[in-house]
């Protein structure tokens, strides 16, 4: 069982400080370069899946938070206001009302629809000190969010193809969901007082649920404020469960902002909201990562892809001409030349990189490496250029495999 508090900071993945805050923890070069590693997978999921990215604040008036519903339901996760130029300005805990506002600033016509509108954007939630930890529980997140605008006939269809994106980034990422989950309104006053809309919502993502043949449980107490939804649940080696993916249904918040769109009768009609999250937020994604692989991450995920072993100085230009070579081709190549140690000393400290290139005399002389996988598998040597051939096709491809066979 990993720690990702523990590893991470063995990694030099992450790490905090006191003067900065808790729940508020930086990102090290290697951490940084996972985290860019999966947006960038997320945003090319995305794009090819008809979205459209946008850029908001992480502000926004208290006024904009009345009017989405957060402010009465969920101020108690909320940062104060923050009194600016006679305004009282909050950090957002939530993307969704700026999306709203974002659609509402121009006119869409049906033929528009599904708008698929994505942001990799920040949020801020007031956590109690004794709950926070690691990347899992933070008060600053970066949450990989996007809301679809749609006719009530679509709504189905988003959330099934959402479902969809959730099952093949698992896939790539090398990880499993525990149980899939119709969270549900509980007794109390937390929850926006809607039965037909609730009623409707619910419907909706049921029968999406019984259409996918996924396995779920209800649970009651666990909706969001405005709506239903899907939760795709982890697990980490405890056993404690979490939430990482979500696919929502929101009636309300359409209605709150008045939006809408111009139907094929040239009268106005109001468009239901979808929320899904492929990843969840990068923290509690990368958190989930490091315990999953132990830090041995896939190779496309790997901070570094590729360690060039020379054997002695003799062979150095070589390793250099080929690290450039696969840095060009997109490949994070790093040498660890004799300065470093034996050869087995080298070998036992990039143990978690998923590829090494070993160049000795023999392989200096024909333009050759012979490649070690993470595995503990040895290649013969081969032409340095198929090796790297191989290497960026299984990167490229999102390979959760290092090798054929």
């Amino acid at each position: 069982m990993h720690d990702h508090r523990k590893l991470g900071r063995e990694l030099n993945l992450f790490d905090t400080d006191p003067l900065i805050g808790a729940g508020l923890p930086y990102w090290l070069p290697d951490g940084a370069t996972v985290r860019h590693a999966l947006e960038e997978y997320i945003r090319g999921a995305e794009r090819r899946a008809g979205y459209r990215h946008v850029y908001s604040p992480v502000l926004g008036k208290r006024e904009l938070y009345e009017i989405s519903g957060h402010w009465s339901h969920y101020s108690d996760h909320m940062f104060p206001p923050m009194d600016v130029g006679g305004e009282q300005i909050v950090l957002r805990p939530s993307l969704c009302p700026h999306h709203a506002l974002i659609y509402r600033s121009r006119s869409h016509s049906y033929r528009e629809l599904p708008l698929r509108m994505a942001e990799l954007g920040g949020m801020y939630r007031s956590e109690l000190s004794g709950v926070l930890g690691g990347l899992t529980r933070v008060r600053a997140i970066h949450l990989n969010d996007a809301h679809i605008f749609c006719t009530l006939d679509q709504v189905a269809d988003e959330a099934q193809a959402a479902l969809s994106m959730i099952r093949r980034a698992y896939e790539v990422l090398g990880i499993t969901a525990t149980r899939y989950r119709l969270s549900l309104p509980g007794p109390g006053g937390k929850y926006v007082a809607a039965p037909e809309l609730w009623q409707r919502a619910t419907a909706l993502l049921r029968d999406v649920l019984d259409r996918s043949g996924l396995p779920y449980e209800q649970a009651p107490g666990e909706a969001a404020f405005y709506g239903p939804k899907i939760d795709v649940q982890i697990s980490d080696g405890a056993g404690r469960e979490s939430t990482l993916s979500t696919v929502q249904v929101d009636f309300h918040q359409p209605e709150q902002f008045d939006v809408h769109y111009i139907g094929a009768d040239g009268g106005k009609h109001r468009p239901v909201m979808v929320h899904r999250s492929i990843i969840g937020s990068v923290e509690r994604a990368v958190a989930h990562l490091i315990e999953e692989h132990g830090g041995a991450f896939p190779a496309w995920l790997a901070p570094t892809q590729l360690v060039i072993l020379p054997i002695s100085e003799g062979e150095m230009p070589h390793a250099a001409a080929f690290a450039q070579r696969c840095t060009d081709r997109g490949l994070r190549a790093d040498i660890a030349g004799p300065e470093r140690g034996t050869l087995g000393a080298r070998i036992r400290e990039a143990r978690l990189v998923p590829y090494q290139a070993v160049i000795g005399a023999r392989e200096a002389a024909h333009d050759h490496v012979a490649l070690r996988l993470r595995d503990g598998r040895r290649l013969d040597p081969q032409p340095a250029a198929e090796a790297m051939a191989s290497m960026v096709a299984r990167v490229e491809a999102y390979s959760t495999g290092l090798w054929e066979g």
